[in-house]
């Protein structure tokens, strides 16, 4: 599932190809994809003959503040979760669809935003402009604080985790403790702290506490620069990979040699999700 370095640049990737992009024609060639009331029609109605405005995230939602036509007032929002295996692309010319190609977008002159899903799991919503995304979708307004906020800090999370007696690995994968954050960069920021993801949550200290802010942040600002990670399915709009992946020192390489001490890399299922760490470089 694409975490919040792949949405982040996702997003940079929206944010510039769909400048002046005014939405001319939409097709809905998987009603699923859809999550709106009032159907399909509606939801193609609201996005018909508005322009692509300014391109935020929340955790690893993406949202688009549409714009009116003359661009002097705000028609809506259109909300993105990618879940699996969603990805965007961007053709510039008349291109063959894949069996997984769920809803596409052109402009007036034929250039097609076009969102594939394998899986088709991913969803998309239109909000009111008399509201906003974080009042009317439930995952949004569920998030916890962003990592790279303020609200984001040693103080913030040791609150969060001294009543829970899962691991610290749970923890980090529940959205409402920090937002973005999945299996991948939960792996490698505990790796960067040292610790353990086993480890009781309200069993960190003080200091590891503020090492697992530190590492997660890092990672996530690092991983952001590499344009994400690429395992399986993940593309940018340009359909290139992104290339972090290669730096990890334990996601996806259990059973290898630890690029720090040398010992075997081990893995196990916490939540379902397959974690990876270093027996001897974390405690």
């Amino acid at each position: 599932m694409p975490e919040l370095p792949e949405v982040e640049t996702v997003r940079k990737g929206l944010e510039k190809k769909l400048k002046f992009f005014l939405i001319e024609k939409v097709e809905i060639l998987s009603q699923r994809t859809v999550n709106c009331i009032h159907g399909v029609d509606f939801f193609k109605k609201k996005l018909t003959g508005v322009y692509f405005g300014e391109w935020s995230r929340r955790g690893k939602y993406l949202m688009c503040n549409l714009q009116s036509q003359k661009q002097t007032h705000c028609s809506g929002w259109l909300v993105v979760h990618l879940r699996m295996t969603g990805q965007f692309q961007f053709l510039k010319k008349e291109s063959p669809i894949c069996p997984h190609t769920r809803i596409r977008f052109w402009n007036k002159e034929k250039v097609e935003l076009r969102y594939v899903d394998t899986r088709n799991f991913g969803q998309m919503w239109w909000v009111s402009p008399e509201s906003h995304p974080e009042k009317n979708i439930k995952g949004i307004s569920n998030l916890g604080p962003e990592p790279f906020s303020s609200n984001f800090n040693s103080s913030y999370l040791k609150d969060s985790l001294k009543n829970r007696k899962r691991s610290i690995k749970s923890s980090l994968l529940d959205q409402s403790t920090v937002a973005g954050a999945g299996n991948i960069y939960a792996d490698e920021s505990l790796f960067e702290a040292g610790i353990i993801p086993t480890k009781e949550s309200r069993k960190l200290n003080k200091s590891e506490v503020l090492k697992l802010c530190l590492a997660l942040s890092n990672v996530l600002r690092k991983s952001i620069g590499k344009g994400g990670t690429t395992f399986k399915d993940f593309r940018d709009l340009e359909g290139i990979n992104g290339n972090y992946g290669g730096e990890a020192w334990v996601y996806g390489r259990a059973n290898q040699s630890c690029k720090k001490c040398g010992s075997t890399i081990l893995k196990c299922k916490i939540s379902g999700r397959g974690t990876h760490w270093c027996p001897k470089c974390q405690k």
